[in-house]
């Protein structure tokens, strides 16, 4: 019997564990030598289980049949079922009962798509993406995501379009500035308006830009922590109170420069990253739109408020330890989206039984938005 059962799940939230040369199997000849292995410094005590698979490439059969009795609460990262292996991976799907998740990297966006060498950097996250597609080829439920960074338009749009080619599902791009331009430069738009035709959802996800606070933060004089996985490169309970900061930067930069206005038919997920901070923004970019028309001609020329614009547009998914009921209750029941971070330990160990917890008393309508009708409409699924 599947994990998630009685309705339809979308699965806005699930990863693979790569393995260092991952990506490197996929490069072009020209670029192999010159890409790094993938860093895992982050992954902390998890590596220990990565050094006993990574020879292997799969789990052994008894090891299989251990996972599969407890495919949501029993181990992550990569001793997870179907962590690197896509065979495995099909079967943990059936096992954990999802219709359809979204697939993102772990470990190779902040190898790649943050390079400095903006060579390097697109060689290696077209390297990334094709080995993406190749996991995901086999299962129609899994929903590939690339990596594309917006440092250099016309390479971006190169590169997704190879990736819609693939049959990618989303691009996931960095948290950050575009180069020297904000997100809503007009030399982005070609970007905006081949996703909005494509119907394909940009993404935001944790690790899109730096997961740390500024060093100077830090100094409080006393000895710093271990991080919460047992590293030293993961974050800290610092760290995690500003992880949304930047996203939000982003968004509201976008949002404030017309992006959503100009395509109404772009759709965006902001993945992994709380929603806590989802009904402050509403209010807080409606207020600034309000205030500043009247200095600044193009937020008079907006036709929808930004909480108009978001709601309609994007979508995001809260931590399982957020009140998903009061989320709704302070903003929209279209604005939120289920995921299990599959195989992550952060998603928890029954995200299904906590996001109930805390949609008791709500109406069903709102449970199916939740857990499957929000996800098709940013991922424009056929009915």
């Amino acid at each position: 019997m599947p994990y998630a059962e009685g309705r339809v799940y979308y699965d806005a939230d699930s990863h693979i564990m790569e393995l260092p040369d991952w990506a490197l199997n996929y490069a072009e000849s020209k670029y192999r030598s010159r890409l790094p292995e993938i860093d895992l410094s982050a992954a902390g005590k998890m590596a220990e289980a990565f050094m006993e698979l990574r020879g292997a490439r799969a789990h052994d059969p008894k090891t299989v049949r251990e996972l599969e009795e407890n495919i949501i609460g029993g181990p992550k990262g990569w001793a997870a079922l179907g962590s690197f292996n896509s065979s495995e991976r099909t079967h943990a799907l059936d096992l954990l009962g999802f219709q359809q998740q979204l697939v993102f990297p772990t470990f190779s966006f902040l190898t790649y798509a943050l390079a400095e060498d903006v060579e390097l950097l697109y060689a290696g996250v077209s390297a990334a993406n094709r080995a993406m597609a190749d996991f995901c080829r086999s299962d129609d439920r899994l929903l590939g995501v690339a990596c594309v960074s917006l440092v250099d338009p016309k390479r971006a749009i190169q590169e997704i379009n190879e990736c819609l080619k693939m049959g990618l599902s989303a691009i996931w791009v960095p948290s950050t500035s575009a180069g020297p331009r904000s997100p809503g430069h007009n030399d982005l738009d070609p970007v905006w308006a081949r996703l909005a035709e494509a119907e394909v959802p940009f993404v935001l996800h944790v690790g899109g830009s730096t997961l740390h606070i500024q060093t100077e933060y830090k100094n409080n004089g006393r000895p710093e922590p271990q991080d919460w996985l047992g590293g030293g490169e993961n974050i800290r309970s610092k760290d995690m109170a500003i992880l949304h900061q930047d996203p939000e930067k982003f968004l509201s930069c976008m949002i404030l420069d017309g992006v959503l206005e100009r395509f109404p038919k772009l759709k965006g997920g902001i993945i992994e990253l709380g929603a806590g901070w989802v009904p402050a923004l509403l209010n807080r970019l409606d207020s600034t739109v309000h205030l500043w028309s009247r200095s600044e001609p193009e937020l008079r020329e907006m036709k929808r408020m930004p909480s108009e614009q978001i709601t309609q547009q994007l979508a995001f998914t809260p931590y399982p330890f957020e009140n998903i009921g009061n989320l709704i209750r302070e903003s929209s029941e279209e604005l939120y989206l289920f995921s299990s971070d599959y195989p992550h330990i952060e998603g928890g160990r029954d995200p299904i039984g906590r996001f109930e917890s805390y949609l008791e008393g709500h109406s069903e309508t709102t449970k199916e938005k939740f857990y499957k009708d929000n996800f098709s409409r940013m991922m424009t699924l056929s009915p």
